[in-house]
């Protein structure tokens, strides 16, 4: 490190008295200097020293200066106890003061609030307010400094204490220091460095210490002693350094840590007060007691060492990196010292300090390889120009001298030589006996051996050596003189091979014997073997080569940079030398120049260098051409030309190829390439030559071009032409010309058959079903024509073909009944499956939708479809005699489900929504029905417990106690939902309270036996006493007054339907009177005889006591069938193989009406309601007026 005067000031008052400098600071860009002297505040030009302005405004000598960060304004602070404010124009625009004179002042570096400190207290001010906070301070304040953020303030007290205060004058933090009162603090400052994750203050007091800690008061680092007594101290901007001056007369550079590295500049003759350095450069200004103002630039040498591609330098003065120029890794070593010499060989790394030299080795056990350990110190002081390391030895130089010394600090060895060494290289050898090249002053060069006494003289320059480089194969020597003259020797002829000039250094290429560089005037000149040299721009010096990886030290920064070597390669190829080509591509060249050297080498026949570049291109089609070359090598062909023509037409250029083909009469290849290129114009220049040419193949290959080169219509012509009528069509049909495909079909012949039916398929693609129909009836295929209408969903043609041929039913009705499933029209799907005689399908496509609609709590959909199904297995008993026995029962089942589910709904619903339009009676009804209904079936979905709920519910409303009473018993059998677990418990307890009987009004009576049944009936849905089943009304679920009545044997339906037709109106009602008369008038007349006449029909109603106890239906003959009344008398007329069911209305002024599809039976102001709100019967759905499009797909159906 040297410190060269820039300028020198010394200052006078009017009297020519010295005035002392207590203070000096830059301002943020470093532009202006403000200094302290006398009474006056100073401001100089940086750049000459100029004074700029004195400014005056004290009455008394400045003690302080400080400037804000933002360089808006500075302050100075006098003996005359005032502060005041400057801008960065240079004037005044506000003054305060204290009750002491002003010791030191600090600008806040994030508010740029302003700290001033008097002897006795110290004061805040900022632009924002105008007035000034004082605070009181114990002790006489000597410094003070503001932390980094801003956010704490440290007093340097005469106790020798330093106390943080906070922005509002509090004290936080106290760090007391073991000196105490005898160790005043004179000065302190906060290191500004970014890196560290804590702040920390540097102190010097008068008890010649220099310490360092943290806000919190804990050592950082040990105390130095620094042999003075201190007045200011301050950091470098970046805060690696750290300046110190006192009462030493000098100012001290040291680390960030402590450790002293030097003076700047010589000794003053006073103490130096105060001392800066210039913000983001390495200038320094100190002020001195007499009046001097000094300004100094720091020049720090570059202390290194290379050995290939670790580079060692000095960073910090006391800190070594080795950095990898390869890989760019690095490590530190901390040698806490003034480092003066670095040198690094192998695995040895030697640091030479001020009192002793370190040696390090490399660790092997380190993956890495960047990992150093000390392995010895020599504690000498040794004073050397050069230091050089080997394996187990260490090399000084000082001027003629070269002594070599052990690990040890032993001196083995000495050389003297007749002039000054200017360079020094280790070229490597087995250790301890390893080889220097010497360049000496007078330009000569020697070289001398470890363990050799006597050097070896080589050879001599004009002039003294500046830089030299050895080989790889250590035959060629490389020098750099004073002059700037790069000379490469032939170290075993002795002769000079070639000279060229502007070189400062040379390096050779580690991997390569005949490449070198070397660099000058910011120019980098690479030369390889006798050819001209290549340059390229390059700032700094070069040293060190290794394969296209340049080693660059520019000013004190080495970097790596990366040279395409592709000029020294083209160089190599212009000669055909493709070896030599290739071993330069491989230090490194771009992926264009590796293509220009497989091409090269290629053409030249030189066919593993081109394997090799090809593989690093990863080039396979080259990669497969060489092997085919070889193989054919390998086979005995020897015939050179054809093996560069192939390489021609390989590498794009066909005429020249074709010329060589034409040559060696091949004239056969040259057309095939025409014609694998679809150059046909060019491929009939070579027709005449070959008989044996298929002119239809040409055809073919040319139509094959234009349809690559997106010309359709050309190639299917040229196709049809050719005879290949099957890629004609394949093309017209592609793009959809449907005249074109027309016109060709009815050309084709009908033996064609493959040929028309691509048309027809293309036609059919296209929509064209009449052209498509043509086309397959010209083939006879109907199957393909009930197809082609199927897939284009013209279902009323495929009706009518399928009528017309009955085979091709399936065809037709599946898919049919697929697209009505996917439309959403599952109840015409099924219709459609059966009708195609896929019960099967019918039956899954119902049982979904029935799984359906019970998981989305649809059940009155629900039961609508089991309806259905039981419908399809009636239809399929009628048809199939042997599953008749199981689809009746399967249709009971199936029936009993729907009815479940349809009165299921209403419960649902009483659950679900908030109101009904359900009266009381009817839920009662409807519950009490499913309660009886689902005794011994359980549907899914449907909850016990919501029909026994409901049930309850009404029942306790309508006052039938009893069976709420029975239904609460039962409903704790069950799992009670949580919602409603305190309602049943309630209902439970409640219930207790009412009478245990039921409204009579609710019990149901048997209109067959005339018997009261109580409304928890065990024997089901039936009567108790006569077993006859109940008939509900399909709307309110009401008991109605209907018995069914059977035929006996030998009657039929039919027939019992006539009997009933033609029997008298009147027979069973008119209540003994007898009509009579003639044609002028009528009589009517009151016949006791007729009243003893017996109903027939009512006095088979009480026959149905049994031994057994079963159910013994009503039995009518023809003569009781005579004697009803046709309008008492209900007949659903029930599908075969079902038979017919007979009603007898036993009251019959109620009006009751039944629905002809379903044969439900409802009252008939209810049933006719539905049907005005639903539009069809409640229970099946069925409509007296279909849809015109509903009547049409039953039809289609």
């Amino acid at each position: 490190m040297r410190a060269v005067p820039a300028w020198v000031d010394k200052v006078h008052d009017r009297d020519k008295v010295e005035q002392c400098i207590y203070d000096l600071c830059f301002n943020p860009d470093g532009s202006q200097l403000v200094v302290a002297a006398g009474q006056r505040v100073l401001v100089y030009d940086t750049s000459d020293g100029s004074l700029i302005q004195p400014l005056k405004g004290h009455k008394e000598n400045v003690y302080c200066v400080c400037y804000a960060k933002d360089g808006k304004r500075f302050a100075s602070g006098s003996a005359d106890k005032t502060v005041i404010i400057w801008t960065s124009k240079l004037e005044g625009v506000l003054k305060y003061t204290h009750n002491d004179a002003i010791q030191c002042l600090a600008y806040n570096p994030v508010s740029h609030h302003l700290a001033s400190c008097a002897i006795s207290d110290f004061a805040f001010w900022s632009a924002e307010q105008k007035a000034v906070q004082k605070y009181k301070s114990g002790y006489r304040i000597n410094a003070c400094g503001w932390t980094n953020d801003g956010q704490y303030l440290a007093l340097g007290l005469n106790n020798g204490c330093v106390s943080i205060r906070n922005k509002n004058g509090e004290e936080k933090g106290r760090i007391e220091r073991p000196g105490g009162a005898q160790t005043p603090i004179w000065a302190l400052a906060w290191n500004p460095a970014k890196e560290d994750n804590f702040d920390v203050l540097c102190i010097a007091d008068w008890g010649q210490g220099l310490s360092f800690y943290t806000m919190g008061g804990k050592l950082v680092g040990k105390e130095r002693n620094i042999g003075f007594d201190p007045l200011c101290v301050s950091y470098f901007n970046n805060g690696e350094y750290l300046l110190l001056g006192g009462s030493n007369k000098m100012c001290t550079l040291m680390t960030k840590d402590g450790i002293r590295l030097g003076t700047v500049g010589e000794e003053q003759s006073s103490w130096v007060w105060c001392c800066a350095a210039r913000p983001d450069s390495n200038y320094v200004a100190l002020g001195c007691q007499d009046g001097t103002i000094a300004y100094y630039q720091l020049i720090f040498s570059t202390v290194h060492g290379l050995y290939r591609e670790r580079y060692a330098f000095r960073e910090n003065m006391t800190d070594v990196i080795i950095q990898h120029l390869l890989t760019n890794q690095k490590v530190r070593i901390k040698c806490r010292d003034l480092i003066r010499k670095i040198a690094i060989f192998k695995h040895r790394l030697a640091v030479q300090l001020p009192e002793r030299v370190v040696i390090y080795e490399l660790y092997a056990g380190d993956s890495t390889g960047m990992h150093y350990r000390v392995k010895e110190k020599i504690n000498q002081k040794l004073e050397c120009n050069l230091l050089v390391v080997c394996t187990n030895s260490l090399v000084l130089c000082q001027e003629k001298r070269l002594q070599c010394l052990t690990f040890e600090g032993t001196k083995e060895r000495e050389w003297v030589m007749e002039c000054a060494i200017r360079y020094i290289k280790v070229v490597g050898g087995p250790p301890g006996r390893e080889g220097l090249l010497l360049g000496l002053k007078d330009g000569q060069v020697w070289k001398i051996y470890l363990d050799n006494p006597f050097p070896v003289h080589l050879l001599k320059v004009d002039s003294a050596v500046r830089c030299l480089d050895l080989s790889p194969s250590r035959k060629k020597l490389a020098v750099v003189d004073e002059s700037s003259q790069c000379l490469v020797y032939d170290l075993v002829k002795k002769e000079l091979l070639f000279q060229e000039p502007n070189a400062n250094s040379v390096a050779w290429n580690t991997h390569c014997e005949a490449m070198l560089c070397f660099s000058g005037n910011n120019v980098l000149s690479i030369k390889v073997d006798m050819f001209p040299v290549h340059q390229q721009k390059l700032q700094g010096f070069v040293v060190g080569l290794c394969g296209s990886k340049v080693f660059c030290l520019h000013i004190s920064t080495m970097s790596t940079v990366e040279v395409p070597l592709s000029a020294p390669m083209y160089q190599y190829l212009e000669k055909k030398l493709y070896y030599d080509a290739y071993h330069v591509a491989c230090l490194g060249v771009t992926d264009t120049d590796w293509e220009a050297l497989g091409h090269a080498a290629l053409e030249g026949l030189d066919l593993d260098v081109a394997k090799h570049a090809f593989v690093r291109k990863k080039d396979l089609k080259y990669l497969e051409l060489i092997s085919d070359i070889q193989e054919r090598l390998r086979k005995g062909e020897k015939d050179k030309e054809m093996f560069i023509a192939d390489i021609l037409a390989f590498r794009g250029k066909f005429k020249e190829a074709a010329r060589v083909y034409q040559r060696l009469g091949q004239e056969q290849r040259a057309l095939n390439m025409y014609i694998d290129l679809r150059m046909f114009d060019l491929a009939q220049d070579y027709l005449g030559a070959v008989d044996s040419v298929d002119r239809k193949a040409l055809i073919r290959k040319k139509a094959d071009w234009a349809r690559n080169i997106n010309e359709p219509r050309a190639a299917a012509e040229m196709y049809l032409s050719s005879g290949d009528t099957e890629r004609a069509i394949e093309i017209i049909g592609e793009n959809g010309w449907i005249d074109m495909l027309v016109d060709v079909g009815r050309r084709l012949d009908k033996a064609d058959q493959d040929g028309i039916r691509q048309i027809a398929e293309h036609l059919q693609r296209l929509g064209q079903l009449s052209y498509a129909t043509e086309m397959f009836r010209k083939l006879g295929d109907e199957k393909s024509i009930v197809l082609l209408y199927v897939e284009a969903q013209d279902w009323k043609e495929a009706f009518l073909l399928a009528e017309k041929q009955p085979e091709y039913r399936d065809l037709v009705y599946v898919p049919y009944a697929q697209w009505l499933a996917e439309n959403d029209r599952f109840a015409e799907a099924q219709k459609a499956f059966h009708k195609a005689g896929r019960p099967e399908e019918a039956f899954r496509v119902l049982h979904q939708l029935i799984l359906n609609a019970v998981n989305e709590s649809r059940f009155q959909d629900a039961g609508y479809y089991h309806w259905i199904l039981a419908h399809q297995c009636l239809d399929i008993a009628r048809s199939d005699e042997h599953q008749k026995t199981k689809m009746i029962e399967r249709f009971h089942e199936h029936e009993k489900h729907a009815s479940i589910y349809y009165a299921y709904d209403a419960i649902q619903k009483y659950l679900d929504e908030p109101f009904t339009s359900y009266m009381p009676e009817a839920l009662f009804s409807i519950s009490r029905y499913l309660m009886l209904e689902t005794k011994d079936l359980r549907p899914k979905g449907v909850s016990q417990f919501a029909i026994l709920y409901t049930l309850e519910k009404q029942a306790q409303q309508l006052e039938a106690y009893k069976l709420a009473r029975q239904v609460l018993e039962k409903i704790q059998q069950l799992r009670i939902p949580h919602r409603f677990q305190e309602y049943i418990d309630l209902s439970s307890i409640m219930i207790r309270a009412k009478p245990y009987h039921d409204n009579e009004e609710l019990l149901p009576m048997c209109y067959r036996c005339s018997t009261y049944n109580p409304l928890m009936n065990t024997s089901g849905n039936c009567c108790t006493q006569c077993r006859q089943p109940f008939v509900h009304s399909y709307v309110s679920f009401e008991v109605l007054p209907l018995v069914e009545f059977q035929l006996e044997d030998g009657i039929t339906d039919e027939e019992a339907v006539q009997l009933i037709e033609a029997g008298n109106p009147s027979s069973s009602a008119n209540d003994g009177w007898k009509q009579g008369g003639s044609d002028h008038y009528q009589t009517l007349q009151f016949d006791e005889s007729s009243t003893s006449v017996t109903d027939l029909f009512t006095a088979n109603l009480m026959n149905f006591e049994t031994e057994t106890g079963e159910f013994v239906p009503v039995l009518v003959s023809r003569a009781v069938l005579k004697t009803m009344d046709p309008g008492s008398v209900l007949i659903c007329k029930r599908p075969k193989p079902l038979r017919f069911q007979f009603y007898r209305n036993l009251l019959p002024d109620l009006q009751i009406t039944q629905c002809p599809s379903c044969n439900k039976v409802f009252h008939v102001d209810d049933y006719e309601l539905q049907v005005l709100l639903k539009g069809h019967c409640p229970f099946c759905r069925y409509q007296e007026r279909q849809s015109s499009s509903e009547t049409e797909d039953n039809k289609l159906v």
